[in-house]
């Protein structure tokens, strides 16, 4: 029998581990790119290429572990062992990162962090539906990416603070607060005791379940997996980015522009449980299609406005100091992302059954990883390409968005159904 409410206590438990994984990305993708540009002197177009090391990996990695994992039987589970390798491999690798003094080294440390990453995140997401009945996955999905914001906002916010102190310092909060993550986790998170099983069914694989999506008649899986493809694009252009942009086309010091990100961060947490509401109640193609409209709405002004009024004060809060034009934009930024990805994941996961939610993972990570592995890249040879100008990446996001508006609003599946999952 299913239950009739959801269980918070479980999903606010689960979504430290998420809160890992943000916390790990959230401080690379704010200070690794400044590391390249100012401490070794890299171009922009490398600094593109660079910031996608991590997702050429995941992309031979994580869809293969989310299989893996959907066939894995331990005594602590199946998704747990991923998780206690990688996370603590990962910490340690992180808090070196910014001690490396040399490119070589930088980059080992690196690739180090991308792999033990690689190989527990899938593992850790595929959680959430494990233990959530389909009705409340949205729900679960905003309240596990309103901890994963929580831990964007400490990396951006305390980070911010912290590199002013010292560059090495955000890494090793970081890496502490990793092991802390992975710890409750594995404490108080009980994968279910019994699985679905089907003896006459194939066993979970990836590029099996590929194949089969793009034969289906009903092209809804493969146009959501192509929306998650070119959203995620357009949104690269802001988190790889945007710290650079924040320096090099607004002017201001390093440590800024991770800042102004917590300022999205702070309102993508704000509403990431009412946008799993709201997909809930009104349809997630519906919320996912207003998210794109107005994040697109968002870029196009931080790529026309002039810098003195993006700059302009406005006002400032406790907390997240002052709020500049750009900062009420990103603000903005942050409701649109919200409604974008709390109800992505769930409708992916009710395109399948139980079996494969662990595939079906990997396949939303297959796309977005696609996605984060063209962006950068694309971002940074337009940069290099308009002679240093970061404003060029924000012209390129609408166009990727408005695709994933047209793939997203012809599909037909992947809204809640009412299928019980595992049983406890």
């Amino acid at each position: 029998m299913q239950p009739k409410r959801l269980n918070y206590g479980k999903t606010f438990l689960l979504g430290f581990g998420f809160f890992g994984v943000s916390v790990i990305w959230a401080t690379y993708n704010a200070f690794v790119p400044l590391f390249l540009a100012n401490k070794f002197d890299v171009r922009p177009g490398f600094i593109g290429l660079f910031m996608t090391l991590d997702n050429i990996a995941a992309l031979f990695i994580q869809p293969a572990v989310g299989a893996w994992s959907d066939r894995l039987r331990t005594k602590i589970g199946r998704r747990l062992p991923f998780i206690l390798i990688g996370a603590p491999i990962g910490a340690v690798a992180f808090g070196i990162i910014p001690l490396a003094a040399a490119l070589p080294l930088f980059v080992a440390c690196t690739v180090t962090l991308i792999l033990s990453m690689a190989i527990w995140r899938t593992p850790v997401v595929a959680l959430m539906p494990d233990i959530t009945p389909s009705k409340f996955r949205s729900q679960a999905n905003g309240v596990i990416n309103f901890m994963g914001g929580v831990g964007a906002i400490i990396s951006f916010l305390v980070g911010a603070k912290l590199y002013d102190i010292n560059p090495a310092y955000p890494f090793w909060l970081g890496s502490g607060l990793v092991i802390l993550a992975a710890l409750l986790v594995f404490i108080f998170i009980k994968e279910p005791k019994v699985y679905e099983e089907n003896p006459e069914a194939e066993r979970p694989n990836m590029f099996k379940s590929l194949q089969s999506i793009l034969k289906e008649k009903d092209k809804s899986a493969i146009r959501i997996f192509l929306a998650i493809m070119f959203w995620f694009i357009a949104y690269n252009a802001i988190e790889a980015f945007f710290t650079l942009y924040a320096n090099k086309h607004l002017g201001l010091p390093e440590s800024d522009g991770a800042r102004l990100l917590s300022q999205l961060s702070l309102l993508f947490v704000i509403f990431a449980l009412p946008s799993g509401f709201l997909g809930g109640k009104i349809g997630r193609r519906k919320t996912i299609a207003t998210g794109i409209l107005l994040m697109s709405i968002c870029m196009l002004l931080m790529a026309v406005l002039p810098v003195p009024v993006l700059t302009n004060l406005l006002f400032s809060v406790p907390v997240l100091g002052d709020v500049p034009v750009v900062g009420l934009i990103l603000m903005f930024a942050g409701i649109a992302w919200a409604f974008i990805n709390i109800n992505s994941l769930p409708m992916v996961v009710d395109l399948t059954d139980a079996v494969h939610i662990g595939t079906y993972t990997g396949l939303y990570y297959l796309f977005s990883t696609l996605a984060a592995i063209l962006g950068p890249n694309i971002n940074g040879w337009l940069v290099e390409g308009a002679g240093g100008n970061y404003s060029v990446i924000m012209f390129i996001g609408p166009v990727f968005m408005l695709l994933a508006l047209w793939m997203i609003l012809g599909t037909k599946r992947g809204e809640a159904n009412s299928k019980p999952i595992f049983e406890e």
